[in-house]
């Protein structure tokens, strides 16, 4: 029987493909600390990475390897443990932060960011710090405009 099992199928027809999902959003959620997505998959995805986050603060072979079986990537992995876990030592859960955006346009389905709480200000410092790319003026344009 399956009481107490239900969870959301956020759109994917069988088990292994919403699994895959999880992992894909956790992965980006890793190396980006910063996602936009649909709401119900933000609520699931933060259900998902928490427990990862907590088994990355002890920091043993053990937790690691709990963590390699949700998430495959050896450096995803690593930057987890190395990077993140270290910032949430003293927090005792509620690693992640959901911000409701609106609806999107085409379908008008919930959008919402999720981001990693403690590390707003230092995603903020380093878009500032990335240099505008100059847009490349073509040939005929300058000689427009000569």
């Amino acid at each position: 029987m399956r009481h107490l099992n239900k969870k959301k199928r956020l759109g994917r027809r069988t088990p292994s493909q919403r699994k895959a999902m999880l992992t894909n959003l956790a992965v980006s959620l890793i190396e980006h600390k910063r996602i936009k997505t649909t709401h119900a998959r933000a609520k699931e995805l933060r259900k998902f990475i928490e427990p990862l986050i907590t088994f990355a603060k002890r920091g043993d072979l053990h937790a690691r390897r709990e963590v390699l079986k949700k998430i495959h990537q050896k450096d995803t992995v690593s930057t987890l443990f190395h990077e993140i876990a270290p910032v949430y030592t003293e927090r005792q859960g509620g690693y992640t932060r959901i911000v409701k955006l609106g609806f999107r346009d085409n379908d008008r389905a919930k959008v919402s960011l999720i981001e990693l709480v403690d590390f707003a200000g230092i995603i903020e410092k380093e878009s500032e710090e990335k240099p505008d790319k100059k847009k490349k003026v073509s040939k005929k344009k300058e000689e427009k405009s000569d």
